[in-house]
């Protein structure tokens, strides 16, 4: 028996970032690790090491940096995941155009007051206009379960405080992918993890617009046409369910200062198939 906190992830649009080279922005089919620890991490109002800036106070800087870096890595290692898939969604290619004009340094250093400013101030060549394509999933519903490893800086139900009441706003990888439904955070024990991923579903979603009786239920169920469930988890997971594939992602937190992740294994299996031992 073990304790899971189970949240569940929908919005109309999520960014689950992959490897990217180049002008592309890809998303990966489901969610990420780093993704949904970046999501608990702004619940529990951590910040990233690059986002602190003490011009004046350099050593200031360089320590809370480090206690940054510190507790990102504690998060990374202290818990492992487990994802039920319900929908894989619809995939959405954004042709993104980015214009951040130079600012110059030292005594040429520039000050923009609006965003105005910015874009009419200079030159059009000073705008160091970038062209790239970012990648979205649309409709994606997916329940996420977590369960503390030894050493986990936080226990499950401080982590559901603080979904509950996040320190940072959420989103679903990117500031343009916001929740759409509530987490429902709940801490639950079970034996296996496929038992305590069973307790949130899309059909609960649907059950419970059918009560508001207006035929919104039939439409949203046309639109989803929700699939066989999948389950993909962590190597330490509690399981019956046999892999029917094993896959190496690059999406487990090493360093949020240098933007580094490692590799991990994870399992993948469709829950109601007869892929159990």
């Amino acid at each position: 028996m073990r304790d899971y906190l189970v949240f569940q992830l929908y919005g109309p649009l999520a960014s689950w970032g992959d490897i990217a080279v180049g002008e592309t922005r890809p998303s990966a089919l489901t969610p990420t690790k780093s993704a949904v620890l970046g999501l608990v991490a702004a619940a529990l109002r951590l910040r990233r090491p690059d986002t602190i800036h003490y011009e004046s106070d350099a050593q200031r800087t360089a320590h809370e940096r480090a206690e940054c870096e510190a507790s990102q890595a504690k998060l990374a290692e202290g818990y492992g995941i487990a994802i039920k898939v319900e929908t894989l969604g619809l995939p959405l290619s954004d042709y993104h155009t980015a214009q951040v004009p130079s600012s110059g340094t030292g005594r040429n250093r520039r000050m923009f007051s609006t965003r105005r400013d910015e874009i009419t101030s200079g030159h059009k060549s000073d705008l160091n206009t970038i062209l790239s394509r970012r990648e979205y999933r649309q409709d994606t519903y997916c329940v996420v379960a977590l369960w503390a490893r030894p050493g986990a800086p936080y226990t499950l139900g401080e982590l559901r405080r603080a979904l509950l009441e996040p320190g940072f706003t959420l989103y679903l990888g990117r500031k343009a992918c916001p929740l759409a439904l509530p987490l429902q955070p709940e801490v639950v024990s079970a034996e296996r993890v496929e038992d305590a991923l069973a307790g949130l579903r899309l059909s609960a979603v649907f059950e419970k617009l059918a009560e508001v009786g207006d035929g919104t239920e039939s439409k949203l169920i046309r639109h989803f046409e929700p699939a066989e469930p999948f389950l993909l988890w962590d190597s330490d997971a509690e399981t019956k369910l046999v892999p029917e594939q094993t896959t190496t992602r690059r999406d487990s937190p090493l360093s949020r200062r240098r933007w580094q992740f490692k590799v991990r294994n994870e399992h993948r299996a469709h829950a109601l198939k007869g892929g159990q031992s």
